[in-house]
């Protein structure tokens, strides 16, 4: 049934936006209900990552600097997850309120919070009343189009390019900051959000990503912890091979959600590979799908529902991606990347488009496997950091020095 309806909501656009339209007044409704019923905090903080897929990302920095800072001693933190229940047992979360992600529960905690926190949309429902502010971190830095910039007017699987241009628009008007990384990046939010008519008084704070204090502060410790926790720390003498690449706007299957379909001869790659590498696979917080590896085992490890991605940077020897904006961070460790974009003419000109020349980019590009595997066989170690490399960091990465959270916290909690 549930198949049927999203089947149905694909062709018509009409159904779908009057299906939004009712699941927006029934939500509005509830949360309007908990704001008349109470006060708002000045000392309770709500944060959400990905929707409430995870505890990761820039919320999550920002969260751990106020909980090792004496002055949020007697602050209220609440988070948010879609499955509260696989987070009870994470040391950090102690400290916080856990909330399920869309239920009453977690309207009326917004209802009382003075600050929201989150990496990515909230409900439109949600409205900031006075004494409340909406800070939005995002979640990376843009290589591909987004929001006002897309210029495919099929949009994507779900949604239209209005559609899609009317969900930037409702959170954009809500916004309080907006933290940036870059000038580059205040430039490209500023676009894609457009916020000269949607919220000109909305604040960039340009100081750098909160979450990427972790890739200039991380220790020895930390990479005994992620090794273990991920299940390689018994591969010995072996390279680590970080696979991220990104969703596809136009794959998706209706009651699973956005799937991937790794256009990728992982047999090949075994056989061609196994003896001295190994690979994490990390697939895109929007695949709904999952992986069946066991075929590979010990080779391929799926690592696409480790809490942080940061983690996996600091363990791996090079990443592989395609369109992700993991590789803008990833760069900070100034390790090699190679860029895998089988599928790149389609991507560019038919799905979604990209906001740098790749020639900018700080690695290979690759369309073929057999390319893939000799680029992984020859990278040299001692020349691959070349001045390109440097360039791309001198211009993204800039403000990541490991005191970022520190700085933003300064500038947004009052």
């Amino acid at each position: 049934m549930k198949k049927m309806i999203i089947n149905i909501l694909k062709k018509n656009q009409f159904l779908r936006s009057l299906l939004r339209q009712l699941v927006y007044i029934k939500k509005s409704i509830i949360y309007k209900k908990y704001c008349r019923k109470n006060n708002v905090d000045d000392k309770t903080i709500i944060f959400e990552s990905f929707m409430g897929r995870s505890y990761s990302d820039n919320p999550r920095a920002l969260y751990e600097e106020m909980i090792n800072n004496k002055k949020f001693d007697d602050y209220k933190f609440i988070w948010c997850f879609k499955h509260p229940e696989e987070k009870t047992n994470i040391e950090e979360l102690k400290r916080a309120k856990i909330v399920k992600y869309n239920s009453k529960e977690y309207f009326e905690a917004y209802s009382k919070a003075k600050y929201f926190i989150s990496n990515s949309r909230i409900p439109e429902a949600i409205k900031p009343r006075d004494g409340q502010e909406y800070i939005q971190t995002w979640h990376g830095t843009p290589l591909k189009r987004l929001g006002y910039d897309l210029q495919n007017e099929g949009g994507n699987a779900l949604n239209s390019l209005k559609d899609m241009r009317k969900k930037y628009k409702d959170d954009a008007e809500r916004y309080k900051y907006m933290l940036s990384p870059s000038k580059f990046c205040t430039e490209k939010f500023k676009s894609c959000f457009n916020l000269k008519e949607n919220n000109p008084e909305c604040k960039i704070i340009e100081e750098g990503y909160p979450r990427n204090d972790f890739l200039s502060n991380y220790t020895e410790s930390d990479i005994k912890r992620i090794k273990k926790e991920v299940g390689i720390d018994n591969i010995n003498n072996k390279k680590i091979i970080l696979y991220a690449p990104t969703w596809r706007d136009n794959q998706h299957t209706s009651g699973v959600g956005y799937t991937y379909k790794a256009d990728v001869d992982f047999d090949l790659l075994q056989k061609e590979l196994s003896n001295e590498y190994i690979i994490l696979f990390r697939a895109h917080y929007f695949v709904a799908n999952s992986f069946d590896f066991e075929k590979y085992k010990g080779f391929i490890f799926d690592v696409s529902h480790y809490e942080s991605i940061n983690d996996l940077y600091v363990v791996s020897d090079m990443l592989i991606t395609d369109y992700s904006s993991v590789f803008f961070d990833y760069a900070i460790l100034k390790r090699p990347i190679i860029f895998y974009m089988y599928d790149l003419e389609a991507y560019r000109d038919d799905i979604r488009g990209f906001y740098i020349d790749l020639e900018e980019l700080p690695g290979q590009i690759v369309q073929r496997e057999e390319e893939l595997i000799n680029n992984i066989k020859s990278i040299n170690l001692k020349t691959f950091y070349d001045e390109r490399y440097k360039t791309f960091n001198d211009k993204f990465n800039y403000l990541d020095d490991g005191k970022v959270s520190k700085r933003v916290i300064d500038k947004i909690i009052k």
